[in-house]
């Protein structure tokens, strides 16, 4: 019988602060504002004969290197079929409802994603992490993003 182990990483250092907006629809958005977004992993893995299964180090610095990458920076979506991106210059310019928003390129994440909510967030950053060499031992990966107490969203990977 295999033994599995559940791991859950949930460190204070695991957060960063972005502004964004969620789109509802054509004509229907947030005002721009932001959270202190936090990032927990929940990680399935075989035990080992040493005893123990995924190496706690390995996701901690994984996890807090995605959180320095988003923080303090402006989140735009680049798939919102409500949305258009362009960059002028020195500044990423999002219409949306023949407004027109500016902001710093430098200080602007354009996401491959369709909207900026916890949901898209969790499978982003799942993506990001797993990007990396994966212990062939582990059986399941999920990670939370959450934009404040009682507000999170996960994403799962599973190994075939």
């Amino acid at each position: 019988m295999t033994r599995l182990t559940t791991l859950h990483v949930a460190k204070e250092a695991h957060k960063f602060s972005s502004a964004h907006y969620t789109i509802f629809s054509a004509t229907e958005r947030e005002r721009l504002h932001g959270h202190n977004y936090f990032v927990s992993a929940r990680i399935v893995a075989k035990m080992g004969n040493n005893g123990f299964s995924a190496d706690y180090n390995v996701y901690k610095r994984r996890i807090k290197v995605l959180c320095d990458k988003y923080d303090e920076y402006m989140l735009l979506p680049e798939f919102s079929p409500f949305q258009t991106l362009e960059t002028v210059g020195d500044e990423i310019h999002a219409t949306f409802d023949g407004k027109v928003l500016k902001f710093p390129a430098d200080e602007t994440w354009v996401l491959p994603i369709a909207n900026v909510t916890v949901e898209e967030l969790s499978h982003l950053l799942l993506n990001e992490l797993l990007t990396a060499e994966n212990d062939p031992d582990l059986i399941e990966v999920e990670l939370t993003v959450s934009s404040g107490s009682g507000q999170s969203g996960s994403a799962t990977w599973t190994a075939e």
